[in-house]
């Protein structure tokens, strides 16, 4: 499974793309935004999937990151 971190331009996609991914059973955390990767409103969902679940983010997604071996990868951006 990958871990992702997805970023937002406001707060209320932030918590769209919470809820939407709880209800698809997604293990997923909201968070404030690690200052490497900057954001518009300063929270992210953090989640792990089999896949980037870009399908499942609100259309206000600022960018997505793939974290792997403990390095962040910008994997989709707006």
């Amino acid at each position: 499974m990958s871990q992702y971190i997805a970023t937002f331009h406001t707060h209320l996609a932030a918590l769209r793309t919470g809820r939407t991914m709880e209800g698809r059973r997604i293990s997923v955390q909201m968070r404030p935004v690690p200052r490497e990767l900057s954001s518009a409103c300063g929270t992210c969902v953090c989640y792990e999937s089999n896949y980037d679940c870009m399908d499942l983010l609100d259309s206000d997604v600022e960018a997505l990151y793939l974290i792997e071996g403990g390095y962040v990868e910008l994997a989709h951006w707006d």
